[in-house]
């Protein structure tokens, strides 16, 4: 994806939670936009928020690895982690 389609996603208000799915079979949820800064060379994403709200670590991918974002739908993860197929 390019960097400008994700930005226009993570500007939509009301926000919707993403799930971002990478190259490496990795998927990545963001459930708040200001977790999440897009450059035209790096998505970085804060995860895992521990039980005081501030994430405990975070991912950083190009945006040509993403291949496809979805909205969080509910019943999802709430942790915002990195899972693997």
């Amino acid at each position: 994806m390019t960097a400008n389609e994700i930005l226009e996603l993570q500007s939509r208000r009301p926000f919707e939670g993403l799930r971002l799915y990478v190259s490496d079979g990795a998927t990545c949820e963001v459930r708040h936009p200001e977790r999440m800064v897009v450059t035209r060379t790096l998505v970085h994403m804060a995860l895992s928020p521990g039980k005081d709200g501030v994430p405990e670590r975070s991912a950083y991918c190009d945006p040509v690895h993403i291949t496809r974002i979805e909205p969080l739908k509910n019943g999802s993860r709430k942790d915002g982690a990195k899972k693997h197929r």
